[in-house]
């Protein structure tokens, strides 16, 4: 049996990790928070951006408890992929305060709900589902996207972990290089070794 315990646990972690999503966004500029970071355009705002859109769908129309602002429809073709960036026209505190205010909506429909409150995902094969899915569902695409956000602040300034007290301390540069040197070297050492992994 799934019980309160397990809800109060699900929900303790997903708040925790959307405290880590908008730190990641702490000191940055504003280019920095929305430049691609990587091929298909990954950064750190449109993230946050996107985290927001499908929280307010999963605990909003899935359980008949609609978030109270406009949203693009999930099967609209031409919004496809407009989540995952920002325009300049939209400012970081619209996209920051627009994942608080689905913080709140998403934690209300929590608390209102049993573990066991059943939802209809329409987009999903299986599309009846539980709170209890959802709370698992959302807790790990947001989790997946920590990491992702993890990685691009790295690359950017170093710092990493989920709070400022976790982030590595700027005087351990060398520490690092030297670390970073040593699996340099091993990677090129078993590529070697292996004929079909040519270097770069």
């Amino acid at each position: 049996m799934i019980d309160d315990f397990v809800k109060e646990r699900l929900h303790s972690d997903l708040r925790q990790i959307r405290e880590a999503m908008l730190w990641k966004l702490d000191g940055l500029g504003e280019y920095d928070v929305r430049r691609p970071l990587t091929p298909t355009g990954t950064n750190l705002l449109g993230l946050v951006k996107h985290l927001s859109l499908w929280e307010c769908r999963y605990f909003g129309e899935v359980f008949d408890r609609p978030f109270p602002e406009p949203l693009p429809r999930w099967d609209d073709v031409a919004e496809h992929g407009a989540d995952l960036w920002v325009t300049e026209h939209e400012t970081r505190e619209e996209i920051t305060d627009r994942y608080r205010r689905a913080w709140e909506h998403s934690d209300a429909t929590i608390t209102a709900l049993s573990i066991d409150a059943l939802g209809h995902v329409p987009w999903w094969p299986r599309p009846d589902v539980k709170l209890f899915n959802i709370l698992v569902h959302v807790l790990t695409e947001t989790n997946r996207h920590a990491g992702h956000a993890d990685i691009l602040r790295e690359q950017l300034d170093n710092s990493t972990g989920t709070t400022a007290e976790y982030a590595a301390p700027p005087h351990d540069v060398a520490l690092w290089e030297a670390h970073r040197a040593k699996i340099e070297r091993a990677a090129r050492a078993a590529a070697e070794m292996d004929q079909h992994s040519p270097l770069p």
